[in-house]
């Protein structure tokens, strides 16, 4: 690890637009807290619609000569971003910590996330190539480009702030686009601003990236609506997912969308399994930043006639995870990143209880600390398995043998990512094909996400691919132009 001989950075309550730190012209403000301690972090005077307008005329100007930069100057600038992350790396996973409420083990998994996919997105300038194609029309060439798409607009979310953040701004940007971002109201620090400063620090020319801090009601349908944007990145909620992609089709300007939406992944644990690697494998793939992961386990499903011996392994070994402080080493989980969300755990503690579920393990909620909570007796109708967590509580369902639970496994609106647990592989991968998901691992967990493999859902989880090859062709459009290189005879 890189030791920072830098100044930390400074100055969050302004506005990145522009190229400039300026301050937001809104009347409101988002006081930015600790989830754990309640402390404040920063005041931000939120941006308006005129300053979003701004960032986006900043942007336009700005992507045209970026993009006719050589691949080698774009990619100079992510490698920088690399250098920076390294330096500063003790001074983000702080950030991490008392902004997202993240343990000090989920934060250091997040920073490697974002290096690896930074480091990945520098080498896509090189990667990204046309084609050729023979034409049956005598004389003529087919040449197909891969252009930059132009002005992307990305809506980041809080859990998973700086890689998800990174995740869509360092391909666009390494591919010659601008980017727009409005980071979460949670989250406006690791969402959004800090990554500024380090492409600032990195010599990223002005108004290619633009940080718009605002609210949902001010920016919130702008952003997706203004005409500058060729692209809308969003990763967060199916619903608002769904409203952005009305607006992105609906309105003026039709525009591409990206969208990495909710999920319900199975953990699917088979007769064969080894049963103490997949309660080891189904605590840290459930309760990893409190359970506040899209592709975290949201429902565990086991043969009968094992059930009853994961049930009694599983209790046992998440009994011994300690819960609170976020900051220290040992901490497995942390505090849930707002009221709102502590308010609607409480719902689903309550409403599983209403419909038959069994509580094995609760505990006392302390502030915005939930500690874990399991359930068995769950049935698939329940609304425990009908519907995403987000949060650190688990139900576990009895499946009667391999078909059914492939069924249960299955029978949800989402199809993100999912997981199967077995001693034969191939059982275990026709098992994990049947399985309607963007991804699947066998005898590992959901949460699984590499900077070189195609990361994103199906049904309700969303629409696009992020990463590697799959990143390429969000962030870039396809001009086709046929060169006639002979005069043509045409009919008339």
């Amino acid at each position: 690890m890189s030791t920072n001989t830098t100044s930390t950075y400074s100055d969050f309550h302004l506005q990145f637009i522009a190229g400039e730190w300026q301050t937001g012209k809104d009347d409101s403000t988002n006081t930015n807290t600790n989830p754990y301690n309640g402390d404040t972090l920063v005041e931000i005077q939120q941006a308006t619609k005129d300053q979003l307008n701004e960032a986006y005329d900043a942007a336009t100007q700005a992507q045209e000569a970026w993009a006719k930069q050589t691949p080698a100057e774009r990619s100079a600038v992510l490698y920088k971003v690399v250098n920076i992350l390294d330096q500063r790396q003790e001074e983000i996973v702080d950030w991490l910590i008392k902004e997202s409420g993240s343990t000090r083990i989920k934060a250091m998994v997040e920073f490697g996330a974002t290096r690896a996919i930074t480091l990945e997105a520098a080498t896509f300038p090189n990667r990204v190539h046309g084609e050729i194609r023979p034409s049956n029309t005598p004389g003529k060439e087919n040449f197909i480009y891969r252009e930059p798409i132009g002005v992307v607009a990305v809506i980041s979310p809080w859990n998973f702030p700086l890689h998800l953040t990174q995740r869509s701004i360092a391909p666009a940007l390494a591919l010659g686009n601008a980017v727009v971002l409005k980071p979460a109201s949670d989250t406006p620090v690791t969402g959004g601003l800090l990554l500024a400063k380090v492409f600032e620090e990195a010599g990223l020319p002005k108004g290619l990236l633009n940080v718009v801090v605002g609210s949902g009601s001010e920016i919130g349908d702008a952003i997706v609506e203004h005409k500058a944007p060729s692209l809308v990145s969003f990763t967060g909620s199916t619903s608002v997912g769904k409203h952005i992609g009305e607006l992105a089709n609906g309105g003026e300007y039709i525009k591409q969308v990206a969208l990495e939406l909710g999920g319900n992944s199975p953990f699917v644990v088979l007769k064969d399994a080894d049963i103490e690697q997949a309660v080891k494998a189904a605590a840290f793939g459930k309760f990893l930043h409190q359970g506040q992961i899209c592709i975290a386990i949201n429902r565990v499903i086991v043969e009968d006639e094992i059930y009853d011996d994961f049930v009694e392994r599983f209790l046992a070994h998440v009994k011994t995870l300690n819960v609170g402080d976020p900051n220290k080493q040992d901490t497995a989980v942390g505090p849930i990143i707002n009221e709102k969300q502590v308010k609607s755990l409480k719902e689903k503690i309550a409403k599983a209880q209403e419909e038959g579920a069994k509580m094995i393990l609760s505990g006392e909620i302390q502030g915005q600390v939930v500690p874990p909570h399991i359930f068995t007796e769950v049935t698939r109708e329940m609304d425990l398995s009908r519907n995403e967590v987000f949060g650190p509580l688990v139900g576990i369902i009895r499946a009667k043998d391999e078909d059914d639970a492939l069924s249960i496994a299955n029978d949800s609106m989402y199809g993100l990512s999912s997981a199967v647990f077995t001693a034969d592989m191939q059982k275990g991968l026709r098992f994990a094909r049947g399985i309607r998901a963007g991804m699947t691992h066998i005898n590992d967990i959901s949460v699984n996400d590499e900077s070189n493999t195609p990361f994103g859902g199906e049904k309700n989880s969303g629409i696009g691919r992020f990463n590697g090859e799959w990143v390429l062709e969000e962030f870039t459009r396809t001009h086709w132009i046929s060169m006639q290189n002979e005069p043509r005879e045409y009919p008339f």
